[in-house]
């Protein structure tokens, strides 16, 4: 796997941390920058959406027009979520079957059926 050089604010890095330790376990993956960038870039959007929700709330927006955005927010985040499980089978998942890692398989599983609720 490719090493991470990513600069991190100091934020980041207590939010990385802080998700670490409040994950079952602390497994880490190393990406490559331009798996980074892809998830960075989309979370960015997404962070993006719901501060302009919370901007249409202070403004007091018609319920209709926060709910549309809200809809975009979730489409995002939902997006996010699809291309990182589909970077996670196509790295992760894949190298732990090669490595006879069958708890993998259980634990794709179990994130899958968290997904589709």
């Amino acid at each position: 796997m490719e090493e991470n050089n990513h600069s991190e604010s100091p934020l980041a890095e207590q939010t990385e941390e802080a998700a670490n330790e409040a994950s079952c376990c602390a497994k880490t993956k190393e990406r490559s920058d331009q798996e980074y960038k892809d998830l960075i870039h989309r979370l960015n959007r997404v962070e993006g959406q719901i501060r302009g929700i919370r901007g249409m709330v202070e403004r007091d927006a018609y319920c209709i027009d926060i709910l549309v955005q809200v809809a975009a927010a979730n489409a995002a985040l939902n997006s996010f979520g699809k291309v990182l499980l589909a970077n996670h089978i196509k790295t992760c998942v894949t190298q732990d079957i090669r490595e006879g890692k069958e708890e993998t398989v259980d634990e794709l599983v179990s994130i899958l059926q968290r997904f589709m609720r």
